[in-house]
């Protein structure tokens, strides 16, 4: 098991197919439904946007959101209502086309070219660039259907869905956006999966060292699952880029394997993994600020109730390669403030007197 080259992975974020390629993104994953299977309303969405922007220590601004679908819950072909929510907060988005369980993804595509018309310009300069899928490979592979992931496609299904999407683009104003495909390392890995691999503009790779439990995943070795997990990415890219578009540590849930969930482990990976790794280097759109899965026992969420404090520190340790922390300043008066207060007065006092 080896550890991943920064230099090399900030390299390869530059450039692919002549296309300038966005990097040092930084965001969370956001699903069309909430946790009670509800559609999620513009408000929804502007209220995730606004703590992610808001979450006090952070290192560097959360402003990007990896959607999963172009079409608004309980809908047929209405865009969703996260892109306004991300005109109005100024979050740069990338899109998802969701491709299981389908023969075509017309709707997708009718959803977006109703967003272009509906929001225009204001809309294309929010995507940083359009997945084809997600994990569609990984369900469809044998590993996928032992786990009971659910229904995925094949790679000549996903060919012909990134070919319908450059078709749907071409002459739009998203006619420059990158294309790509989002999978589990393991479906990035195998060779009958390269074709697309070898269709698109870039990669991404969801990583959880918490399920992998073959891997001996008790938390002491999440980061060497997680740099063979990436690496093994890296070496199936192609040489195009390859972006972080999940990966997380449960705070609750069932004990997987030897990975336990609590939210100590989920803070100290993000301090691992994310202001080491990833934060400032590395596109990536963490899993999660807010759970929408009610089927999933495992519980993610970095906040609860949206709370711009997390559960645990998100300051990265100073002298590192992660961005600054932001959003230091408190919103309520520290409870040692008084005293504090009470100290400097006497002291002002003191100096008078001797004055």
């Amino acid at each position: 098991m080896r550890s991943f080259n920064v230099a090399l992975l900030a390299s390869l974020a530059i450039r692919s197919n002549g296309q300038q390629m966005p990097t040092g993104l930084l965001g969370f994953n956001s699903g069309a439904t909430k946790d009670n299977n509800a559609a999620k309303a513009q408000s929804d969405f502007q209220d995730e946007f606004t703590t992610a922007q808001d979450l006090r220590g952070s290192p560097g601004l959360f402003n990007s959101v990896r959607l999963y679908t172009m079409i608004q819950s309980g809908t047929e072909t209405d865009p969703i209502s996260a892109f306004p929510a991300a005109i109005a907060t100024n979050t740069s988005m990338l899109l998802g086309i969701w491709c299981s369980g389908t023969e075509s993804i017309q709707n997708e595509l009718t959803a977006m070219q109703n967003a272009i018309d509906q929001y225009g310009q204001r809309f294309a300069d929010l995507v940083v660039a359009i997945s084809v899928g997600s994990e569609d490979l990984y369900r469809a592979s044998e590993s996928g259907i032992q786990n009971e992931a659910g229904i995925g496609q094949g790679p000549d299904a996903i060919v012909q869905f990134i070919r319908d999407v450059r078709a749907a683009i071409n002459g739009t104003i998203l006619s420059d956006k990158p294309v790509g495909h989002v999978d589990s390392w393991s479906a990035l890995a195998n060779d009958s999966n390269s074709a697309v691999i070898e269709e698109i503009d870039w990669i991404g790779t969801d990583v959880y060292p918490y399920y992998e439990r073959d891997k001996g995943n008790d938390f002491s070795n999440s980061t060497t699952i997680f740099d063979y997990i990436y690496g093994t990415s890296l070496n199936a890219s192609q040489g195009k880029p390859v972006w972080v578009t999940e990966t997380g540590y449960p705070a609750s849930g069932p004990t997987f394997g030897q990975a336990v969930a609590s939210v100590s482990n989920a803070g100290q990976y993000w301090q691992d993994i994310g202001c080491d790794k990833l934060f400032g280097r590395v596109n990536t759109w963490w899993y999660t600020l807010r759970d929408s899965n009610p089927a999933n026992k495992e519980k993610f969420a970095i906040t609860d109730d949206l709370s711009s404090t997390a559960k645990f520190n998100l300051t990265c340790a100073p002298g590192g390669a992660a961005p600054a922390a932001i959003n230091l300043e408190s919103k309520a008066p520290s409870p040692y403030s008084h005293q504090l207060l009470s100290i400097t007065s006497a002291l002002f006092l003191g100096l008078m007197v001797i004055w």
